[in-house]
């Protein structure tokens, strides 16, 4: 597996600071050796979420980035909970909700942009299952929200 931190540099990436949940809830679950994350959402370095309906205010290469963006929001909580992403043995499962126009159809190029980016950084270990949903709204108004489920390795947090 490479090392996900010299593919982030690679990239030009850095985590980002996790948000601070927005109601009750916790942003991560550990149950045996599966680390179930809260849903994200495209949030950038200075805090700015990316709103809109994808089909009507965003395009399908921007709603990539904010899935791309979401991604790293993901990485960077289990950065923060685990304190070494290669800790991560592998990506189980992804659910992608895209806040998309009745008609949009392409929901899977969207959440692309998480998968890809787990794949890049995580290598075989970003590989997952996954479902690439659209909804009528998302909280904010937000793009994209989307949760993961890894398994890991090492002791309890």
């Amino acid at each position: 597996m490479p090392n996900p931190y010299d593919r982030l540099a690679e990239l030009g990436l850095s985590l980002l600071t996790p948000a601070t949940p927005i109601a009750n809830y916790v942003p991560s679950t550990r149950v045996g050796n599966l680390l179930y994350l809260s849903g994200q959402g495209p949030r950038d370095a200075d805090g700015r979420l990316m709103i809109g309906k994808v089909g009507r205010d965003i395009g399908i290469e921007d709603a990539y980035a904010h899935a791309r963006l979401t991604g790293l929001n993901l990485l960077s909580v289990a950065h923060q909970v685990l304190g070494d992403l290669g800790r991560i043995v592998q990506t189980v499962k992804l659910l992608g909700m895209v806040n998309a126009v009745p008609d949009f159809a392409d929901h899977p190029a969207v959440i692309n942009g998480c998968s890809d980016l787990f794949v890049d950084v995580l290598g075989a270990a970003g590989r997952h299952a996954r479902s690439a949903v659209g909804m009528g709204s998302l909280p904010g108004g937000i793009s994209v929200e989307i949760e993961a489920i890894f398994e890991i390795s090492g002791a309890a947090l």
